[in-house]
């Protein structure tokens, strides 16, 4: 699924969960984490360090990720220090670690690979994907399982100390400049669906990796569909227990959640709230009872999700996320649909006009870039990626509300017998 590039400043999303991360264990504060941003910029000075050179030194002084263990890339601190370092930094002039091009690394695959993976796994993937070196993209849908994900037909066969994966997956953001793919593939098709799942790092520059665009209603191709073809995967890069899959890959989805409803800290009037109020209040023309009306009621809306993901940010700060989450990401689905329907009707004929509908294959995902027709076309999009809403609703109606589960007949058959 999409991807975002939500991750606030230079410490990001990953450790979103909280999951495997220390939470300020090892009794670090703030006037600390200020003396090591200080000490890092009298070291190396901005003005006359590589960029890549700065980040790497960032994250060897823990000031990647705060709240993660130390020696990779954090200082077993409390998750708020984080913004101690990011402000301390950006006052110099340090540079960040473009967030939005590797927001699924950040938010997805570096949590994940901090709560299940291996020391040696840890070691070998934070750093570059803090720092940019590597991209991340994640395989987990396909054209038979999206919604019911745990339905996946893409299998993986032991052969040796390898595993060899064939399959489809589709929807896949930053496919075409990834290096590198959290994936799930089914390993026993034996067994009941959600039991026979394994979750993988997959090389995507292994030959049997094809990347195909898939052209939006935008006019750009963000996403792609991966064929895999005799993928060979070595069990090292296994991020979990064989059959064990599907746990790993909540964390990641629950992570993924968070990060495209509200993972970072963000003003009033961001996102797709911000540029609806600017064209309100500098176009008086244009403004009727009825769309102030609408306007006033989804400028609250707004307030009131900006306001509940600052409450999970907390929450986030001493556990794993869970279906607030999944409560955020609906919300924001709807809200930037709505609000970018409002700002195509404030515009009227202006609001018809489309800027460029070229073939592109944008190296990050944009929400709110651009004009306001690219906003209504990009808005129809929140409510498929990252978990469709109508899944969403139940995981809230569930979890939340505890309301009686959906009537589930395939929960105890072995996959292989499931009608397809």
């Amino acid at each position: 699924m999409a991807g975002t590039g939500s991750a606030n400043g230079t410490g990001g999303m990953p450790g979103a969960g909280g999951t495997g991360s220390t939470g300020g264990a090892g009794g670090v504060g703030a006037a600390e984490v200020r003396e090591r941003a200080r000490a890092l910029l009298a070291a190396c000075p901005p003005r006359t360090t590589g960029r890549r050179d700065f980040l790497r030194a960032r994250f060897d002084a823990g000031l990647a990720w705060v709240h993660f263990p130390a020696g990779l890339g954090g200082l077993d601190a409390p998750r708020a220090l984080q913004a101690v370092a990011d402000a301390e930094l950006a006052a110099a002039g340090a540079p960040d670690n473009d967030p939005r091009r590797i927001g699924i690394g950040l938010g997805m695959a570096a949590p994940t690979i901090l709560a299940y993976g291996t020391p040696e796994q840890r070691a070998r993937f934070l750093r570059p994907l803090w720092t940019g070196e590597e991209v991340w993209c994640q395989l987990f849908s396909e054209p038979g399982a999206g919604s019911d994900l745990a339905g996946l037909r893409t299998r993986a066969v032991r052969d040796g100390g390898d595993w060899v994966v064939d399959g489809q997956k589709v929807w896949t953001s930053s496919a075409h400049t990834a290096r590198w793919a959290i994936l799930i593939a089914r390993t026993d098709p034996d067994v009941p669906k959600h039991r026979g799942i394994t979750y993988f790092v997959c090389d995507m520059t292994d030959p049997g990796v094809e990347v195909r665009p898939l052209r939006q209603i935008t006019g750009e191709a963000e996403f792609n569909e991966v064929f895999l073809t005799g993928v060979r995967i070595p069990d090292a890069h296994r991020l979990g227990a064989v059959g064990d899959g599907w746990r790993v890959a909540q964390a990641t989805l629950m992570n993924e959640r968070v990060a495209i409803g509200g993972g970072s800290a963000v003003p009033r009037e961001s996102g797709m709230v911000g540029p609806v109020a600017a064209t309100w209040r500098e176009r008086p023309e244009l403004r009727t009872p009825e769309l102030h009306d609408r306007l006033l009621r989804l400028w609250v809306d707004a307030e009131v999700a900006r306001l509940t993901a600052e409450r999970v940010r907390q929450q986030m700060a001493v556990g794993t996320p869970g279906p607030e989450g999944s409560g955020l990401k609906l919300s924001m689905a709807r809200l930037n649909q709505q609000l970018s329907g409002l700002e195509v009707e404030l515009l009227g004929e202006q609001g018809l006009r489309y800027g460029d509908w070229t073939m592109v294959r944008p190296g990050s995902v944009d929400f709110y870039g651009r004009d306001a027709g690219y906003r209504y076309l990009r808005a129809k999009g929140n409510s498929i990626e990252g978990g469709t809403s109508e899944i969403l609703r139940n995981i809230v109606a569930e979890r939340v509300l505890g309301l009686p589960a959906e009537p589930r007949t395939d929960k105890d058959v072995p996959w292989k017998d499931l009608p397809r």
